[in-house]
Order: structure tokens, then C-alpha cells, then sequence
């Protein structure tokens, strides 16, 4: 995770911001920072505060987070774990849970700031202004979100002029029988329009984020390239194992073992990573 350049920010503090879940929180120190979701947890090293990290949750897959102590399971918060950090404040998502564990994260002390889901492009630069203010480091904000655009900018003119091919994102869990296939709302769709292709699910009329899959569904989508998380992939058997789910096969994408796999943390993370994937995207979606 690069930082922004020059010296590491010191916060200014305390602030007052406004939490999504309509409170308004007092954040007083933020030496001990707990970010309870990845692509938070990449802002917040990216804004040059990574030292101040004390803890990760599961989706913070990346090398400068790996030895953090992990506070969650099967994305549950664990407020024991939590409280045992001392953290002095906590960043979270509005669909962070369970709710009874960030009362008792609350109650014991600890300003629990809440930040929408993010599932578009334009949620990077918001969460992160959101995040900077939060932690005391506004300017430090403004030079991460200028960095991420010129980034997102740069990896978007590299998408080549021509045709638009179409990808499905399929989000698979093969050990708990989970099949499904992305439309309108996903996350997956605002990465597939910035690397200048078509959404399959939202072009045959998916208006919601996720779809069981049926064969007649993937065969009427007819993708020319399927994206993936890595593990997803993996869990139903890697390529030959994708193949062998009914209505791939009959697809562009199946025939031309045309598929885009990306590491779970990052793919649909929304954080300073994203100029990245939308890059690979450009790179792997339009190549042969």
C-alpha cells in the first residue's frame, strides 16, 4: 500500500463528523485505528496512518495487514476482540455486524464511525474524504483522492476504441452451493463500464446486485468474458470445474475459456487499490 507522498500526516483533533447510521460521532483520538472492512483498512494506510492500525478484518488481504490481529469470522465483528485492542476509534460499514456487537463496541467507549457500502467508482474519493475528515487528516485526503483519479483516469484511457465486449461477473461459492450471476447495483457493473465493457446481467435486464444462476440465464447473456473472485473460482473446481456448470459451456466465454479471476480483497474493495483492478480489467478484458 503506497501512502501519499511527503511525511506521514498527524491528525487534528477532535472532530465531529456525521456517521451514516444518523449519529453524530466524536472522534478525540485516533491513535489506535480499527478499520472493520478492507477497502477502509486500505484508505487508511494509503493515507499515511498505518502505523496507528491495531487490528484488520477479513477482507484486509494485503501485505502490510496481514500480521494485524483479525477481529472477525465469516465477516461477524467479534466486539471481545475488539475491546482487547484498545482501539480509540472504529471505522465500519452500515451492513458491518452483528449489530449487537458494535452497541457493545459503542457502549464500551469506543466512537464507532459508520460509512455507507461502497459499490461504485465514485465511492473511492467519497470514502475517502469521509475517512480523512474522520481521522483528523483532511489535507492528506485531498491528496489521496486527487492521486486515485489521476490513476482511474489514466487506466480508463487505456480501454481501446471498437466494440464493447460483454462480461458476467459470477460470484460463486462452490462449498455452500452459492451460484450467482451480477446485474444492475453489484459493484461489479461500474468496473466493467470503466474498463469500457458491458455488464451481460444488466444488458438482458438484471436489476438487482446478485441472481441465482440458471443455465438459460448465462446462455441468454452470452458473455464473451466471465469475471470472477479468485477463490470463487477455485471453489468450484477452477476452470474445469466452471466449465462443467450447466450454460457455461454454450457461452462465448466457456467455448474460449475466456475468464477474468481477481483476489477477493481487492476486486469489489472500493478502495486505493481500485485504479488498479480497473487497469487489469482494461488489460485482460480486451486482450484476444
Amino acid at each position: 500500500m503506497v501512502p501519499v507522498e511527503g511525511e506521514a500526516p498527524t491528525p487534528r483533533l477532535p472532530v465531529t463528523v456525521d456517521s451514516s447510521d444518523g449519529r453524530r460521532v466524536i472522534v478525540a483520538k485516533a491513535d489506535r485505528i480499527l478499520p472493520l472492512n478492507g477497502g477502509v483498512a486500505e484508505i487508511v494506510f494509503s493515507l499515511g496512518l498505518g502505523d496507528r492500525v491495531v487490528g484488520r478484518d477479513v477482507t484486509a488481504t494485503f501485505r502490510e495487514a496481514e500480521n494485524l490481529p483479525l477481529v472477525t469470522k465469516a465477516h461477524d465483528v467479534s466486539a471481545e476482540s475488539v475491546l482487547s485492542l484498545e482501539a480509540t476509534v472504529a471505522l465500519a460499514d452500515t451492513d458491518t455486524g452483528p449489530a449487537e456487537a458494535i452497541d457493545q463496541i459503542r457502549d464500551a467507549g469506543v466512537p464507532v464511525v459508520v460509512l455507507k457500502p461502497a459499490d461504485e467508482l465514485a465511492d473511492v474519493t467519497t470514502r475517502t474524504t469521509r475517512i480523512a475528515e474522520a481521522l483528523g487528516v483532511p489535507t492528506a485526503g485531498e491528496s489521496l483522492t486527487r492521486r486515485i483519479r489521476d490513476e482511474l483516469r489514466a487506466a480508463r484511457a487505456g480501454v481501446p476504441e471498437g466494440s464493447r465486449p460483454k462480461v458476467a461477473f459470477l460470484y460463486m461459492r462452490g462449498s455452500a452451493a452459492v451460484y450467482l450471476i451480477g446485474g444492475e447495483g453489484s459493484g461489479a457493473d461500474s468496473l466493467i463500464e470503466a474498463a469500457g465493457a458491458v455488464d451481460a446481467g444488466m444488458s438482458f435486464g438484471l436489476d438487482k446486485p446478485c441472481t441465482p444462476i440458471t443455465s438459460e440465464a448465462l446462455i441468454k447473456a452470452q458473455q464473451d468474458v466471465i469475471l470472477m473472485m479468485t477463490k470463487g473460482l477455485d471453489s468450484v473446481g477452477g476452470m474445469d470445474g466452471l466449465l462443467a456448470v450447466p450454460g457455461i459451456s454454450q457461452t462465448p466465454a466457456g467455448t474460449n475459456r475466456r475468464v477474468v479471476d481477481v483476489e477477493d480483497g481487492v476486486l469489489l474493495g472500493f478502495g486505493p487499490r481500485t485504479p488498479l483492478v480497473t487497469d487489469i480489467l482494461v488489460d485482460r478484458i480486451h486482450a484476444g
